[in-house]
């Protein structure tokens, strides 16, 4: 906006300004709005955000009132101003304002839709979640249940059928997955501006495992057809290759017949055809050996499956039947090739055959060795494990051919004889015939032995390598099972994890929840370090197995340990940064209460846990809340109320209804106490507990009265008038008996009802209390007044009268039971009548009269109503009773009666028969017959302290009413004692007129003043008194100070003396010491500078016994003054005293407040004192009559006279004379 039309207009200053500061904080408020993200499928925080929506409409709607405020503003300035360009802009600023405005309304409310929306997608996801993972469940369950069973037709069937079945089901079930997928994806494609990760995580989890089960059972399917169809095919398969074996064997058995015959060899041509044939038999058997292992591995695998069986006998005779066929088939087979390769060499083929078979088993020993190492994953050594049953079908092939050439020599050497050898044997020279034979036999039998060797070598590698094989399929797959299982715990409890919101978006209510959340999350992750060090072992005994793990399973095992690592850390950073935030923003650190101060102030905690408040533009700090401590000032405006009990009474509605107690039922308050097991009274509370406690009861305050209750504030306010009333200290603890209370007490609840609950935390497990937890209850309940500085008038800190009282009415019963403390509380003792008073000031607070006052005519009466019973239709209302004015011809010991609520016609009849039988009654019979509103108790002078619990320490620095009570107390402690003591200005020689002369001067000191210029609260008091004594005492204190100084004066004069006639300089007296004298001069020094010592240490003494005199009469100055400057005239209105503390008259003994109380019609009959409201009396009233009215202004008067206050003077001046002898005799010492 122009500065020229801000000069021009200038109320167009302020508009801007409040138009700024309004479209700011709307900009900000759509920035958050904005900016302010949810998990989607969380519902928790779906619902915390639909309540900071709510909650934000509602501040929007609350500054509406701002709104319309600014609106008219403009228009008035727009009607003011004839500037156009003044009246352009101010249009278009609330145009835009306006839009604005509703543009932020609209998109609260969009997205207040938009949440509510969400909620109810995400409930619908989360509800078909929930049965997809249920689906999976069960089939994981009948996935893990298929265990290897018979193998059987019957059991392979059962199995093919319960696959079958799973498998529909998982059809059926689908449904339930693509559900889930539907509203994953409507979630995923509707709010892809807000967190979807935990849709997506979750989603991408359960479609993977649903792809792996049907992975899974597909392939068991396939696997179970096969075997199926193998065991179906078997039996047939069996009988044609046992026909087979059978036509092989003949034409076999025809070959051998024939390779027998004599002098076969010589027919070469016949040697080729048999040849030929057996090279056909040979073939046709390499064709069906395959068929023959698979026949056999079957056979084996249906025969453990039918062990103990019929038909597992039969099967066994079968494939006996089988083996023993197929290898004697093969030996024929290798016979009729030895027979047809029979010839003059033999020996040189026997030779060739073993060294072929000796290369043979060479070749397959170092196919077998690069076979090893086993490999570091379980595909890989399966893979190595179907190799090596290849191989060892190869060597199962090869035996027969190993086994016959081994026997073939066996027999050769067996039936050649040395001479045939010879022949066979041919050397390039000429050997003996025997050595010829020795060397082909010794040739022979070497080979033989080592093929042999090798063969049995060669099984042996392989039955070892079988070994090895069959260990590491068992431990790679107990590897791979126990990564997966770890696998899938770490996977779901990273998608915890990344549901995790920033510790800073979380709401401070919340931290408590994430914090237990986490922790759950921690024990449940716990056990996986058992998974992590399992794999970890097993990894390790496969590598001192010698088994080296792939790069695949290596970097699965880093992969988890690394998870699981990150996992770990993950949680404890969350758990500390939500013990931080805790810490920093929970409940215990207050951190919600800062919001209960604004700027300047600051509100601190000390080490303590105590709050403080610092105001920073003033640069200091104080224990009251800035609140409270407006409060208590305007508490000072009730200080014109004349009557003791209703001023107390009118504090505390006021206190009550700033901490908004007069809102707390009782049973929220039980309910409050017993939810934080609030149970042992004696036991004390810290701060945290206190608030704790209170955000407790103020947070379901404003559940019911949202708009009434500000929480931070109301917590903060009430434990700040806790801990003024029960720990001035501020210790941090205060005990649990005092906390309920000062609750209670000002809680909204019937009368009889909070006695009934109070009585119950002190008394016995019986139901009865004695004295002692009686005392207890009583002295928290008098601090309530005490903290007000109102504890004099009823009956002062000392609560032993009270429980007298209370035990007398009893008939001093040891303990009294509920009903008994209920009478006795019904008559309104004088230390509780304040507690009544407080009910009767609530309920008369909205009440209505149709009367008018008779005094300043108000009509109708709010509030109290007084109604004469003296004189017809006569009425006060409240206020011009308590500031004590009265009309032309009514005195204040007619008789009056309190109304509370509005009369009725009974009422109206009753109080028409009592005013006309006072019209009979004389003044002397009102004055004889006195009737008190309350139960009076003896003062704080009469009975011995009870003991009374430990309370907290005062501060250092006494407030005002610990500094009264002080002085009350050391009164107490001199009266007690009958004496008293005056200042040394009044000489020893003067008689006690003088005395009591000085007493009349300060009562006609304190009569000359006028009523408005009197003190009227304890603070004036203490000014007034110490402005009278401070020259007094400051007098003593210089002539005792000119006496130091002369005494100083004179020793030193005495040590110049004493130098300058030559001698030793005398030490200063304190650093004399008694030392043997060196002359009889010096002895005399000595000696008179120890009597100077003496001389100087008998006037310190002197000094202090000044000092204590004077300030114990300056307390005895002070109750005096204090009792002239009490209400001349008390009267007992409904239970309390009635004193005002704005005129100096003193009561008559004879006009004690009257009062009769009507509980059912709330109402409340007093007889006032005549001089009560009457005007004051004239300020020269004679020392006679200021005795008298200090006589009367005593609590309980009736045993005291005139004479008394007289003897208490002879007794001040008796002490005093004693103290003035004690110091002449000092001085006659001297």
């Amino acid at each position: 906006m122009p500065s020229s039309l801000l000069l021009e207009v200038p109320a167009l200053a302020d508009f801007n300004r409040v138009w700024t500061e309004l479209t700011d904080w709307l900009s900000l408020l759509d920035r958050v709005i904005k900016s302010q993200r949810v998990m989607v499928g969380d519902l928790e925080d779906i619902n915390e955000m639909i309540i900071k929506q709510k909650a934000t409409l509602q501040d929007l709607e609350q500054r509406r009132p701002q709104l319309e405020e600014l609106i008219t503003a403009a228009q008035n300035l727009k009607n003011k101003t004839s500037n156009q360009e003044a009246r352009t802009i101010i249009t278009d600023r609330i145009e835009r304002i306006q839009s604005q405005w509703d543009e932020v309304q609209e998109h609260l409310q969009n997205r207040r839709q938009q949440l509510n929306e969400m909620l109810k997608d995400s409930t619908q996801w989360l509800e078909a979640k929930e049965e997809a993972q249920q689906v999976l469940g069960q089939a994981r369950a009948k996935l893990e249940s298929w265990k290897e069973g018979p193998y059987t037709m019957d059991a392979i069937e059962r199995k093919i059928t319960e696959t079958k079945q799973l498998a529909k089901d998982l059809r059926q079930w689908q449904i339930n997955v693509d559900v889930a997928n539907d509203l994953a994806l409507k979630l995923l494609r509707d709010y892809s501006a807000d967190d979807t990760r935990k849709v997506h995580m979750i989603t991408e989890n359960i479609n993977a495992s649903w792809a792996s089960i049907h992975k899974r059972v597909s392939e068991r399917e396939t696997a179970l057809e096969e075997t199926h169809r193998l065991l179906q095919q078997f039996p047939l398969d069996l009988e044609k290759f046992l026909a087979w074996l059978t036509e092989a064997e003949t034409t076999a058995n025809v070959l051998q017949d024939a390779t027998h015959k004599e002098r076969l060899l010589e027919d070469s041509k016949g040697v080729r055809e048999l040849m030929k044939q057996w090279q056909d038999l040979q073939g046709e058997i390499e064709a069906h050996t395959d068929i023959y292992h698979n026949l056999d591995e079957n056979g084996q695998k249906i025969l453990r499956s039918l062990e103990g069986s019929d038909d597992a006998v039969l099967l066994q005779r079968r494939l006996d039947n089988m083996n023993f066929k197929w290898s004697e088939l093969r030996k024929k087979s290798l016979n009729i090739r030895s027979h047809l390769e029979a010839s003059s060499d033999q020996w040189k083929r026997l030779h060739l055959s073993l060294q072929e078979l000796l290369v043979w088993l060479q070749l397959k020993d170092d196919e077998l060795s690069r076979q090893a190492p086993i490999g570091g994953d379980f595909p890989a050594v399966q893979k190595q494990n179907d190799v090596h049953r290849a191989f060892k079908r190869e060597l199962k092939t090869k035996e027969p051919v190993i086994m016959s050439t081994l026997e073939t020599v066996r027999i050769f050497l067996t039936e050649q004889p040395l001479e045939g050898l010879e022949k066979l044997y041919q050397e390039p020279r000429e050997l003996p015939p025997e050595e010829k034979a020795q060397n082909v036999t010794r040739l022979l039998r070497k080979q033989a032995e080592e093929v042999n060797t090798e063969w049995e070598k060669l099984n042996l590698h392989s039955a070892d390598w079988q070994r090895k094989i069959d260990e590491a399929l068992e431990r790679l797959q107990e590897l791979q099972e126990a990564t997966d299982e770890l696998d899938l715990k770490l996977r779901q409890a990273e998608v915890i994890k990344g549901s995790w919101q920033p510790v800073g978006d979380l709401l401070i209510d919340s931290l408590q929840d994430h914090l237990e959340k986490v922790k759950a999350l921690r024990g449940e992750i716990a056990p996986l370090k058992e998974n992590v060090s399992h794999i970890n072992d097993l990894a390790r005994q496969l590598t001192t197995l010698g088994i080296q793990l792939s790069p695949y399973n290596l970097s699965t095992l880093e992969d988890l340990n690394t998870r699981w690592k990150l996992l770990q850390v993950a949680v404890e950073d969350r758990i500390r940064q939500l013990h931080e935030a805790h810490r920093d923003f929970g409940p215990a650190s207050q951190h919600f209460l800062s919001t209960s101060v604004q700027g300047p102030w600051e509100r601190a905690i000390s080490p303590n846990k105590v709050p403080y408040y610092i105001n920073h533009e003033t640069q200091t700090t104080c224990w009251d809340h800035p609140k409270m401590t407006e409060l208590y000032q305007s508490l000072a405006d009730l200080n014109n109320v004349r009557f003791s009990a209703y001023r107390t009474a009118m504090k505390l509605r006021r206190l009550q209804k700033a901490l908004c107690l007069d809102l707390l039922s009782l049973s929220a308050a039980c309910d409050a106490l017993d939810q934080h097991n609030l149970k042992q009274n004696d036991q004390p509370m810290d701060i945290l507990q206190i608030i704790n406690c209170l955000t407790t009861i103020y947070d379901r305050l404003q559940q019911e009265h949202n708009n009434l209750v500000n929480v931070p504030l109301c917590v903060d306010m009430c434990l700040n008038w806790l801990l003024n009333v029960y720990d001035t200290g501020r210790t941090g603890r205060i005990r649990v008996l005092s906390f309920k209370t000062g609750i209670i007490s000002l809680c909204k609840a019937h009368l009889e009802d909070k006695y009934r609950y109070l009585f119950k935390q002190v008394a016995s497990s019986t139901g009865f209390c004695d004295q002692r937890r009686l005392g207890l209850l009583l002295h928290d309940s008098i601090q309530i007044p005490r903290q007000l500085g109102e504890v004099a008038s009823f009956g002062g800190s000392n609560i032993e009268p009270s429980v007298r009282s209370c035990f007398q009415f009893a008939n001093n019963k040891p303990e009294i039971e509920a009903a008994l403390f209920l009478d006795w509380m019904r008559l309104e003792p004088q230390s509780m009548v304040w507690l009544p008073v407080l009910h009767r000031v609530a309920a008369a607070e909205t009440a209505k009269h149709q009367a008018k006052c008779n005094i300043c005519k108000e009509c109708p009466i709010i509030g109290f109503r007084y109604r004469s019973l003296k004189h017809f239709n006569y009425d006060i209302c409240q206020s011009c009773f308590f500031s004590g004015r009265v009309a032309k011809g009514h005195k204040m010991h007619y008789p009056m009666v309190e109304y509370c609520t509005p009369t009725t016609s009974g009422e109206d009849v009753r109080d028409f028969a009592k005013v006309l039988k006072n019209k009979f009654r004389t003044k002397r019979y009102f004055a004889k017959h006195p009737r008190m509103g309350y139960l009076p108790v003896q003062t704080v002078l009469e009975g011995d302290n009870m003991e009374t619990p430990a309370s907290s320490p005062q501060l250092s620095h006494d407030d005002t009413h610990s500094r009264i009570e002080h002085y009350a107390s050391r009164l107490a402690e001199m009266e007690n004692s009958n004496g008293s003591y005056l200042n040394d200005s009044i000489s020893p020689n003067e008689s006690i007129d003088d005395e009591h002369l000085l007493i009349q001067h300060y009562c006609q000191s304190l009569n000359q003043d006028s009523p408005l210029s009197q003190p009227r609260s304890p603070a004036q008091i203490l000014i007034s008194l110490e402005s009278e004594e401070r020259g007094e005492l400051e007098r003593i204190l210089a002539d005792l100070e000119e006496e130091n100084r002369n005494l100083q004066a004179e020793y030193d004069r005495l040590k110049q003396q004493h130098e300058h006639k030559g001698l030793s300089p005398l030490p200063s007296p304190p650093e004399m010491m008694p030392t043997s004298p060196q002359s009889p001069r010096d002895a005399e020094l000595i000696a008179e500078a120890k009597l100077l010592r003496q001389h100087k240490g008998r006037l310190e003494a002197r000094m202090q016994i000044l000092e204590d005199h004077n300030k114990q009469l300056e307390s005895q100055l002070h109750r005096l003054r204090q009792l002239l400057e009490q209400p001349q005239a008390e009267a007992k209105v409904n239970g309390t005293t009635v004193s005002s503390p704005s005129t100096s008259l003193q009561r008559s003994d004879s006009s004690q407040p009257m009062l009769l109380r009507v509980v059912g019609s709330q109402t409340s009959e007093s007889m006032g004192e005549e001089d009560l409201l009457s005007p004051p009396q004239d300020t020269s009233t004679g020392l006679e009559e200021v005795m008298e009215q200090l006589n009367n202004s005593f609590p309980s008067s009736r045993g005291h006279n005139v004479g008394s206050l007289f003897h208490l003077a002879d007794d001040l001046g008796r002490a005093m004379e004693s103290l003035v002898s004690v110091m002449t005799d000092e001085e006659g010492a001297e």
